[in-house]
């Protein structure tokens, strides 16, 4: 089968590998489709840490082709979605419910083979079932919007908030649903791409804002701003030193502000201690999706989350190592691997 591997830093290709048989606990799934996510050019690039040489691909679902000796509950012919985070179930972490902080985690896509290939190894307990009829693309979206939904959890949005995210891509244009979904009732979208701005306000923003031509906290929280005050929730989309100094200073007095962005290992930005402390901002980081993958699936197979309007382009295997080698395109929302076509 055809697999793209991270060999090396900087070193992707296109290989045939292999067609992997499962384990006792484990599905066979051919992927219907694979997300292109910003941490898999991260990975890329030597800026986030991982296990090659390594099939990369972590925003996969598919259809279960074979099952192994000890599975329950799933069967060939089934839809299933991946959570890629696998903890081990005996460290501190684990014992305390934190999942995602396990301190021997393995990622499937990072560690362990992953979903830009014809087939992926997926643990049964890692496994959630998609509709029959859903559409094979929108699967693929589960696992970005798990962590969306950690980060909503976490900024415990009231009925009536008003929220601001910064960033148009599939991170904040999924934020942006789910803090409708959590009753907020003032929604603003940071982004300097209109078509995003556009497409942000038909899927429940209230506002958009283009901060390329005028400074966003003091357009927004100033008394004749936007927001005056600042919002009681902000979410940092974007993974870039400019939105990550901004997001403390447009939470209001006593608000909160989650990291949701990916930046590069090693990467500083500067925070005023001073500012954070005097209006008591409460500055949280949301990391992956503990136990909420599930919900996630949910939210797409009901139709409650629109993923439709995210999918940029779609790409073949072939395709893949130059996507993925490359920044992301103009505009581009979310760019999925479609193996062989389908």
């Amino acid at each position: 089968m055809k697999a793209v591997r991270l060999e090396a830093t900087g070193k992707l290709f296109l290989r045939e590998v292999e067609k992997p048989v499962p384990g006792p606990g484990d599905l066979l799934v051919r992927v219907e489709a694979c997300g292109i996510c910003g941490t898999d050019r991260h990975l890329f690039l030597g800026e986030f840490p991982s296990h090659p040489p390594v099939t990369l691909g972590h925003e996969f679902a598919g259809i279960i082709e074979a099952v192994g000796s000890e599975v329950s509950g799933f069967g060939p012919g089934m839809r299933v979605t991946g959570d890629p985070n696998i903890a081990c179930g005996r460290c501190e972490e684990c014992h305390n419910g934190r999942v995602n902080l396990c301190r021997s985690l393995q990622a499937i896509g990072i560690h362990k083979d992953g979903g830009f290939a014809d087939y992926v190894i997926l643990p049964q307990k890692q496994a959630f079932a998609l509709p029959p009829g859903l559409d094979p693309l929108h699967g693929a979206f589960c696992e970005p919007l798990a962590c969306c939904l950690h980060g909503v959890d976490l900024a415990n949005i009231k009925t009536g908030a008003s929220v601001i995210v910064l960033g148009g891509g599939v991170i904040g244009l999924l934020t942006v649903q789910l803090a409708r979904l959590a009753g907020a009732t003032r929604i603003l979208l940071v982004t300097r791409n209109a078509e995003k701005r556009a497409l942000a306000e038909t899927l429940g923003a209230t506002a958009t804002f283009d901060p390329s031509h005028a400074d966003a906290v003091s357009s927004i929280t100033g008394d004749q701003g936007l927001l005056p005050g600042g919002a009681g929730v902000v979410f940092e989309c974007a993974g870039v030193p400019e939105t990550m100094m901004q997001a403390p200073k447009l939470a209001r007095r006593g608000g909160t502000a989650v990291i949701l962005g990916v930046m590069p290992q090693g990467a500083k930005i500067e925070i005023e201690p001073f500012d954070l402390l005097f209006r008591e901002v409460n500055l949280v980081s949301s990391f992956l999706n503990p136990f909420t993958h599930g919900r996630a699936a949910d939210l797409i197979a009901t139709g409650a989350i629109k993923v439709e309007p995210l999918i940029s382009r779609r790409i073949t295997l072939e395709q893949a190592p130059e996507a993925i080698a490359n920044p992301a395109l103009g505009g581009e929302i979310r760019t999925l691997v479609v193996p062989g076509g389908q």
